[in-house]
Protein backbone atom coordinates (compact mmCIF):
# COMPACT_ATOMS: atom_id res chain seq x y z
CA UNK A 1 0.00 0.00 0.00
CA UNK A 2 1.01 3.62 -0.54
CA UNK A 3 0.32 6.29 2.05
CA UNK A 4 -1.09 9.32 0.26
CA UNK A 5 -2.79 12.65 0.85
CA UNK A 6 -5.94 12.86 -1.27
CA UNK A 7 -9.08 14.83 -1.91
CA UNK A 8 -12.28 12.79 -1.90
CA UNK A 9 -14.43 15.30 -3.78
CA UNK A 10 -14.11 18.86 -5.08
CA UNK A 11 -14.18 21.61 -2.51
CA UNK A 12 -12.05 23.27 0.14
CA UNK A 13 -9.57 21.87 2.65
CA UNK A 14 -12.37 19.90 4.31
CA UNK A 15 -12.34 17.38 1.41
CA UNK A 16 -8.70 16.40 2.03
CA UNK A 17 -7.61 13.34 3.98
CA UNK A 18 -4.84 10.77 4.30
CA UNK A 19 -5.44 7.37 2.73
CA UNK A 20 -3.71 4.06 2.13
CA UNK A 21 -3.97 3.24 -1.58
CA UNK A 22 -2.74 0.32 -3.67
CA UNK A 23 0.66 0.90 -5.20
CA UNK A 24 -0.05 1.80 -8.87
CA UNK A 25 1.23 -0.40 -11.70
CA UNK A 26 3.13 1.30 -14.54
CA UNK A 27 1.58 1.04 -17.98
CA UNK A 28 3.27 1.57 -21.35
CA UNK A 29 5.62 4.54 -21.25
CA UNK A 30 5.31 4.89 -17.48
CA UNK A 31 7.56 4.59 -14.43
CA UNK A 32 6.62 3.54 -10.91
CA UNK A 33 8.58 5.86 -8.64
CA UNK A 34 9.17 5.74 -4.91
CA UNK A 35 8.71 9.40 -4.02
CA UNK A 36 11.47 11.17 -2.11
CA UNK A 37 10.13 14.72 -2.43
CA UNK A 38 7.04 16.44 -3.83
CA UNK A 39 6.75 20.10 -4.77
CA UNK A 40 3.69 22.01 -3.54
CA UNK A 41 2.06 24.41 -6.00
CA UNK A 42 -1.06 26.62 -6.23
CA UNK A 43 -2.38 24.37 -9.00
CA UNK A 44 -2.68 21.58 -6.40
CA UNK A 45 -5.42 23.30 -4.44
CA UNK A 46 -7.00 24.61 -7.64
CA UNK A 47 -7.37 21.03 -8.91
CA UNK A 48 -8.88 20.09 -5.56
CA UNK A 49 -11.38 22.91 -6.06
CA UNK A 50 -12.44 21.42 -9.40
CA UNK A 51 -10.13 23.05 -11.95
CA UNK A 52 -9.45 20.82 -14.96
CA UNK A 53 -6.31 21.39 -17.02
CA UNK A 54 -7.06 22.16 -20.70
CA UNK A 55 -7.06 18.95 -22.69
CA UNK A 56 -7.24 16.77 -19.59
CA UNK A 57 -10.08 14.64 -18.27
CA UNK A 58 -11.44 15.31 -14.77
CA UNK A 59 -9.51 13.37 -12.14
CA UNK A 60 -11.01 10.18 -10.76
CA UNK A 61 -11.78 10.55 -7.07
CA UNK A 62 -10.29 10.10 -4.58
CA UNK A 63 -7.34 11.82 -6.25
CA UNK A 64 -3.86 12.17 -4.81
CA UNK A 65 -2.76 15.79 -4.54
CA UNK A 66 0.47 17.07 -6.08
CA UNK A 67 1.89 17.56 -9.57
CA UNK A 68 5.69 17.23 -9.35
CA UNK A 69 8.05 14.83 -7.63
CA UNK A 70 11.54 13.42 -7.45
CA UNK A 71 12.29 9.85 -6.46
CA UNK A 72 13.70 6.46 -7.38
CA UNK A 73 12.41 4.16 -10.12
CA UNK A 74 10.84 1.02 -8.63
CA UNK A 75 9.49 -0.51 -11.85
CA UNK A 76 9.19 0.31 -15.55
CA UNK A 77 6.19 -0.19 -17.80
CA UNK A 78 6.14 -1.96 -21.16
CA UNK A 79 8.22 -0.32 -23.87
CA UNK A 80 10.15 1.97 -21.54
CA UNK A 81 13.69 2.72 -22.67
CA UNK A 82 16.36 4.85 -21.08
CA UNK A 83 15.26 4.24 -17.48
CA UNK A 84 15.99 1.36 -15.12
CA UNK A 85 15.06 0.31 -11.60
CA UNK A 86 17.14 2.31 -9.13
CA UNK A 87 17.46 5.43 -11.31
CA UNK A 88 16.99 8.75 -9.52
CA UNK A 89 14.47 10.83 -11.50
CA UNK A 90 12.21 13.87 -11.35
CA UNK A 91 9.12 14.82 -13.32
CA UNK A 92 5.42 15.54 -13.57
CA UNK A 93 3.10 12.97 -12.05
CA UNK A 94 0.22 10.99 -13.51
CA UNK A 95 -1.21 9.87 -10.17
CA UNK A 96 -0.33 12.67 -7.77
CA UNK A 97 2.76 13.47 -5.78
CA UNK A 98 1.82 13.63 -2.11
CA UNK A 99 2.36 9.89 -1.74
CA UNK A 100 4.93 7.20 -1.13
CA UNK A 101 4.56 5.95 -4.71
CA UNK A 102 3.43 7.54 -7.96
CA UNK A 103 3.52 7.05 -11.72
CA UNK A 104 5.54 9.30 -14.02
CA UNK A 105 5.25 9.43 -17.83
CA UNK A 106 8.69 9.02 -19.38
CA UNK A 107 7.90 11.91 -21.76
CA UNK A 108 7.99 14.34 -18.83
CA UNK A 109 10.60 12.63 -16.66
CA UNK A 110 14.33 13.32 -16.50
CA UNK A 111 17.27 11.70 -14.75
CA UNK A 112 18.24 13.56 -11.60
CA UNK A 113 21.88 14.68 -11.63
CA UNK A 114 23.81 13.39 -8.62
CA UNK A 115 24.68 16.94 -7.57
CA UNK A 116 21.00 17.91 -7.41
CA UNK A 117 19.17 17.00 -4.20
CA UNK A 118 15.82 15.22 -4.30
CA UNK A 119 14.29 18.22 -2.52
CA UNK A 120 15.54 20.75 -5.07
CA UNK A 121 14.72 18.47 -8.03
CA UNK A 122 11.09 18.24 -6.89
CA UNK A 123 10.68 21.99 -7.40
CA UNK A 124 11.58 21.98 -11.10
CA UNK A 125 8.84 20.22 -13.16
CA UNK A 126 6.09 22.79 -12.48
CA UNK A 127 7.43 26.18 -11.37
CA UNK A 128 10.87 26.25 -12.95
CA UNK A 129 9.76 24.55 -16.18
CA UNK A 130 6.81 26.95 -16.46
CA UNK A 131 9.18 29.89 -16.04
CA UNK A 132 11.53 28.45 -18.66
CA UNK A 133 8.67 27.94 -21.12
CA UNK A 134 7.37 31.46 -20.53
CA UNK A 135 10.72 33.08 -21.16
CA UNK A 136 11.26 31.04 -24.30
CA UNK A 137 7.84 32.18 -25.49
CA UNK A 138 8.65 35.83 -24.72
CA UNK A 139 11.84 35.50 -26.81
CA UNK A 140 13.59 38.59 -25.43
CA UNK A 141 17.07 39.75 -26.32
CA UNK A 142 19.67 40.66 -23.69
CA UNK A 143 19.06 44.17 -22.42
CA UNK A 144 15.27 43.97 -22.80
CA UNK A 145 13.02 44.72 -19.83
CA UNK A 146 10.63 42.04 -18.56
CA UNK A 147 7.81 42.71 -16.10
CA UNK A 148 6.85 39.74 -13.91
CA UNK A 149 3.63 40.08 -11.93
CA UNK A 150 3.69 37.95 -8.81
CA UNK A 151 7.48 37.74 -8.76
CA UNK A 152 7.64 36.38 -5.21
CA UNK A 153 5.96 33.03 -5.92
CA UNK A 154 7.50 29.82 -7.20
CA UNK A 155 7.21 30.56 -10.91
CA UNK A 156 8.16 34.20 -10.48
CA UNK A 157 11.26 33.39 -8.47
CA UNK A 158 12.46 30.99 -11.17
CA UNK A 159 11.55 33.34 -14.02
CA UNK A 160 13.40 36.28 -12.49
CA UNK A 161 16.58 34.25 -12.07
CA UNK A 162 16.48 32.67 -15.53
CA UNK A 163 15.80 36.04 -17.14
CA UNK A 164 18.68 37.68 -15.28
CA UNK A 165 20.91 34.85 -16.46
CA UNK A 166 19.95 35.77 -20.03
CA UNK A 167 20.91 39.40 -19.49
CA UNK A 168 17.31 40.62 -19.26
CA UNK A 169 16.36 43.42 -16.88
CA UNK A 170 13.54 42.31 -14.58
CA UNK A 171 10.87 44.38 -12.87
CA UNK A 172 8.84 42.30 -10.43
CA UNK A 173 5.58 43.09 -8.68
CA UNK A 174 4.95 41.60 -5.24
CA UNK A 175 3.67 42.63 -1.84
CA UNK A 176 5.67 45.21 0.08
CA UNK A 177 6.78 42.51 2.51
CA UNK A 178 8.60 40.67 -0.30
CA UNK A 179 10.68 43.67 -1.39
CA UNK A 180 14.01 42.40 -0.07
CA UNK A 181 13.36 38.90 -1.39
CA UNK A 182 12.48 40.09 -4.90
CA UNK A 183 15.50 42.38 -4.99
CA UNK A 184 17.72 39.47 -3.91
CA UNK A 185 16.75 37.81 -7.22
CA UNK A 186 18.26 40.71 -9.14
CA UNK A 187 14.87 42.26 -9.94
CA UNK A 188 13.55 45.76 -9.37
CA UNK A 189 10.69 45.45 -6.88
CA UNK A 190 7.41 47.28 -7.41
CA UNK A 191 4.78 46.92 -4.67
CA UNK A 192 1.43 45.61 -5.88
CA UNK A 193 -1.82 47.48 -5.25
CA UNK A 194 -3.52 50.67 -6.48
CA UNK A 195 -1.27 52.87 -8.61
CA UNK A 196 0.70 49.88 -9.89
CA UNK A 197 1.09 51.11 -13.47
CA UNK A 198 2.43 54.50 -12.40
CA UNK A 199 5.00 52.86 -10.11
CA UNK A 200 6.15 50.56 -12.91
CA UNK A 201 6.55 53.47 -15.30
CA UNK A 202 8.62 55.28 -12.68
CA UNK A 203 11.18 52.47 -12.45
CA UNK A 204 11.08 51.60 -16.16
CA UNK A 205 10.93 54.95 -17.98
CA UNK A 206 12.16 53.36 -21.22
CA UNK A 207 9.18 50.99 -21.24
CA UNK A 208 8.38 47.32 -20.77
CA UNK A 209 9.27 44.92 -23.57
CA UNK A 210 7.30 41.94 -22.27
CA UNK A 211 5.06 40.87 -19.41
CA UNK A 212 5.02 37.46 -17.77
CA UNK A 213 1.79 37.53 -15.79
CA UNK A 214 1.45 35.20 -12.81
CA UNK A 215 -1.44 37.01 -11.10
CA UNK A 216 -4.19 37.64 -13.65
CA UNK A 217 -7.34 39.64 -13.08
CA UNK A 218 -7.08 43.36 -12.45
CA UNK A 219 -3.29 43.32 -12.37
CA UNK A 220 -3.13 41.75 -15.83
CA UNK A 221 -5.64 44.22 -17.26
CA UNK A 222 -3.73 47.13 -15.73
CA UNK A 223 -0.25 46.20 -16.97
CA UNK A 224 -1.37 45.23 -20.48
CA UNK A 225 -1.21 48.88 -21.53
CA UNK A 226 2.53 48.91 -20.80
CA UNK A 227 3.37 46.54 -23.66
CA UNK A 228 3.36 47.96 -27.17
CA UNK A 229 3.73 44.52 -28.76
CA UNK A 230 0.87 42.53 -27.29
CA UNK A 231 2.38 39.25 -28.51
CA UNK A 232 4.79 39.83 -25.61
CA UNK A 233 1.92 39.86 -23.09
CA UNK A 234 1.94 36.31 -21.71
CA UNK A 235 -0.16 34.98 -18.85
CA UNK A 236 0.06 31.76 -16.89
CA UNK A 237 -2.60 32.91 -14.44
CA UNK A 238 -5.52 34.19 -16.51
CA UNK A 239 -5.72 32.33 -19.80
CA UNK A 240 -9.27 33.51 -20.36
CA UNK A 241 -8.56 37.22 -20.09
CA UNK A 242 -5.18 37.54 -21.83
CA UNK A 243 -6.43 36.79 -25.39
CA UNK A 244 -9.02 39.56 -25.04
CA UNK A 245 -6.14 41.94 -24.30
CA UNK A 246 -4.27 40.90 -27.43
CA UNK A 247 -1.85 38.65 -25.56
CA UNK A 248 -1.45 34.90 -25.27
CA UNK A 249 -1.62 32.20 -22.64
CA UNK A 250 1.68 30.68 -21.60
CA UNK A 251 2.23 27.47 -23.54
CA UNK A 252 3.84 24.61 -21.63
CA UNK A 253 6.23 22.35 -23.53
CA UNK A 254 6.00 19.54 -20.93
CA UNK A 255 9.05 17.65 -22.16
CA UNK A 256 11.96 15.85 -20.55
CA UNK A 257 14.28 18.13 -22.51
CA UNK A 258 13.00 21.18 -20.65
CA UNK A 259 13.55 19.39 -17.33
CA UNK A 260 17.13 18.63 -18.35
CA UNK A 261 17.66 22.31 -19.19
CA UNK A 262 16.32 23.66 -15.90
CA UNK A 263 18.42 21.11 -13.99
CA UNK A 264 21.51 22.42 -15.81
CA UNK A 265 20.56 25.96 -14.77
CA UNK A 266 20.55 24.86 -11.13
CA UNK A 267 23.89 23.13 -11.47
CA UNK A 268 25.58 26.11 -13.15
CA UNK A 269 24.30 28.50 -10.50
CA UNK A 270 21.86 30.43 -12.68
CA UNK A 271 18.80 29.09 -10.87
CA UNK A 272 18.44 28.59 -7.13
CA UNK A 273 15.30 26.60 -6.22
CA UNK A 274 14.70 28.68 -3.04
CA UNK A 275 13.08 25.94 -0.98
CA UNK A 276 12.01 27.94 2.05
CA UNK A 277 10.15 25.25 4.02
CA UNK A 278 9.88 21.47 4.02
CA UNK A 279 7.28 19.20 5.61
CA UNK A 280 7.11 15.43 6.10
CA UNK A 281 4.36 13.56 4.27
CA UNK A 282 2.26 13.25 7.41
CA UNK A 283 2.06 17.05 7.49
CA UNK A 284 1.06 17.44 3.84
CA UNK A 285 -2.05 19.31 4.91
CA UNK A 286 0.08 22.02 6.54
CA UNK A 287 2.28 22.28 3.46
CA UNK A 288 -0.71 22.83 1.19
CA UNK A 289 -2.28 25.36 3.57
CA UNK A 290 0.94 27.40 3.54
CA UNK A 291 0.79 27.64 -0.27
CA UNK A 292 -2.97 28.17 -0.44
CA UNK A 293 -2.77 31.13 1.93
CA UNK A 294 -0.56 32.83 -0.66
CA UNK A 295 2.22 34.29 1.48
CA UNK A 296 5.00 31.85 0.60
CA UNK A 297 8.39 33.09 -0.58
CA UNK A 298 9.90 30.59 -2.97
CA UNK A 299 8.97 26.91 -2.79
CA UNK A 300 7.53 24.48 -0.24
CA UNK A 301 8.41 20.80 -0.53
CA UNK A 302 7.02 17.65 1.07
CA UNK A 303 9.80 15.19 1.89
CA UNK A 304 9.02 11.46 1.92
CA UNK A 305 11.17 9.06 3.92
CA UNK A 306 12.92 6.30 1.96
Amino acid sequence: MSKAYVHTRHGGPEVETFADLPVPSPGPGQLLVAVRAAGVNPVDWKLRNGYVRPGSAPAELPAVLGSEVSGVVEATGPGVEGFAVGDAVFGSTLTGGYAEYTLLPVAVTAHKPDALSFTDAATLPVAAATAYDGLRQADLAPGATLLITGAGGGVGVAAAQIARGLGIRVVGTASAGKKDFVESLGAVHVPSGPGLVERIRAVAPDGIDAVLDLVGGDDLRAVAELVADRTKLISAADKGTVPRLGGAALVRARTAEVLDEVAKLVLDGTLRPYVTRTFPLDRADEALRAVEEGHVRGKIVIEVAA
